[in-house]
């Protein structure tokens, strides 16, 4: 197996985005470049691993990148900012007790996080600050259900101190890359702070447009 924390040479990149909104905005932004290959995961982490597999089985990719919107932590990652992870959380698969949510690691039935490359978070975080985005780094959950209380997002703060956004398909598509030894990032625009569902207060055209304007840098990196 590949290193899955450096970038083989040659190859092209895969970014698997959930939903068509989003791949429009990564094909904006990459502006038609041929080295980059933006798939549907679909919605969930399930679906995410499962086409993400599929695309791995069939072609030769030296980077992963799970990319879209997501919902971001009050104080850690603001509406309009870009959440990249420097590490991928599977923060709802375990299982709830008396004393509280234990975690598939706790329970010794293998990992729950995956880590990326610091280099590599390192050279993006700084292209996407020189180019002006606001970035933010940390850990990024990926939940089967969409936080929609203050009480879950305070819940999911304490479990994974340091997080900064959720999303739904981040682990799925890190555990397809890491079992074929391939590098993996996870960016997301941020359209909603996580709390209270309230639609009217999100801003999916603007994450959009960061979504675009991420994806135009990394061209160069």
């Amino acid at each position: 197996m590949n290193n899955p924390g450096r970038l083989q040479a040659g190859g092209r990149i895969l970014v698997m985005t959930s939903v068509a909104v989003e791949s429009a905005a990564v094909l904006r932004g990459l502006r038609g470049d041929k080295e980059f290959d933006v798939l549907l995961a679909g919605v969930g982490p399930v679906a995410a691993a499962v086409n993400t597999a599929k695309a791995l089985a069939v072609a030769g990719y030296r980077l992963v990148v799970s990319a879209g919107i997501g919902g971001g932590f009050p104080s850690r990652a603001e509406v309009g900012s870009l959440a990249l992870a420097d590490e991928i959380v599977a923060a709802d698969l375990g299982v709830d007790t008396p004393a509280g949510f234990r975690s598939l690691a706790e329970l010794g039935f293998g990992p729950n996080r995956i880590s990326v490359d610091e280099a590599l978070v390192k050279k993006v975080r700084e292209a996407l600050g020189k180019a002006s985005l606001l970035v933010r780094t940390g850990p990024v959950l990926t939940v089967s259900t969409v936080t929609g209380t203050a009480e879950k997002a305070c819940e999911l703060a304490a479990r994974v101190p340091g997080a900064i956004a959720e999303a739904m398909e981040g682990y799925g598509v890190a555990f397809a890359a890491q079992d074929r030894g391939v590098p993996v990032l996870e960016i997301r625009a941020i359209s909603n702070l996580i709390g209270p569902r309230d639609r009217a207060l999100w801003r999916i055209k603007e994450a959009l447009g960061v979504l675009e304007a991420a994806f135009s840098v990394l061209l160069e990196v």
